[in-house]
């Protein structure tokens, strides 16, 4: 068993390492176990306590997260965290490794959700989290931000494991749309109304940032242009939500059957 000091220090270096993921609390533990993911390391506060939680809340892997839970000092669990989250678990788990081509290939009737340059790492996870619950094939995102960081997996509940997540740091292959019968439909506020029955079942949706919107670069490789209708004064919708309303346009007009199940949360 490690020590307090290597073991603060472990979980401080884990937050800079790009094979690894933070679970910060129950619910992005649960996720993780439940898709498959490696966990490395469980330090909870309180046993009895985290075995209350789960038998409530993630009873299908309840033992499983008791079988790899440490207990720790209050004093020590709240220097794993910036801000140690309240249900008094934290993981180190290996991050899911993705195929971005074989996820792009994916013949499922399910769109991927493209992030331009994404800004906010909890929008970011909450993004991936909307993604997982209405069956989309992938999430891919370019710029600075890694989808896998602390934040962004806090904000996707860990969900980053239902479904292939990368960062796409040479941005959006260029053999999209024609090699692989994906066609780009951009969110634009100058775009058309959105239609959701005639979104391609297998359509990259890209999304831009709430300032910018999209690169004229990536507006200009898109097969079309389509705007989430609002009401008149209302200038823009948070990413998530703006990812939220298409997806769930798709999938409850009929277009989102053939995905896979909702996630439950």
């Amino acid at each position: 068993m490690l020590s307090d000091g290597p073991l603060i220090a472990r979980y401080g270096r884990a937050r800079r390492d790009p094979q690894l993921a933070v679970l910060e609390g129950l619910h992005p533990l649960k996720h993780a176990l439940r898709f498959g993911a490696e966990i490395v390391d469980v330090a909870c506060v309180d046993r009895w306590r985290l075995g209350e939680l789960a038998e409530r809340l993630a009873p299908d892997v309840g033992a499983r997260m008791a079988e790899l839970a440490r207990e720790v000092s209050a004093e020590v669990f709240a220097r794993l965290a910036p801000l140690p989250p309240p249900t008094g678990v934290i993981a180190l788990a290996r991050r899911a490794e993705v195929d971005v081509a074989a996820a792009l290939a994916d013949p499922r009737p399910a769109p991927v959700v493209l992030l331009e340059d994404p800004r906010d790492l909890g929008n970011m996870g909450a993004c991936v989290r909307v993604a997982a619950a209405a069956g989309a094939a992938a999430v891919f995102s370019t710029g600075g931000h890694d989808p896998w960081q602390a934040d962004a997996v806090r904000g996707g509940a860990g969900l980053q494991y239902a479904l292939p997540v990368a960062r796409l740091p040479d941005g959006l292959p260029a053999g999209l749309p024609a090699e692989l019968d994906r066609p780009l439909f951009a969110l634009d506020p100058n775009g058309e109304p959105l239609d959701p029955g005639t979104l391609p079942a297998r359509a990259v949706l890209a999304f831009g940032t709430e300032r910018h919107g999209l690169s004229a670069e990536l507006l200009a490789r898109a097969d079309a242009r389509v705007a989430i209708p609002m009401r008149t004064g209302v200038s823009s919708l948070n990413l998530a939500t703006a990812v939220a309303a298409v997806l769930f346009a798709w999938r409850l007009c009929g277009s989102g059957s053939g995905g896979q199940d909702a996630v439950e949360q």
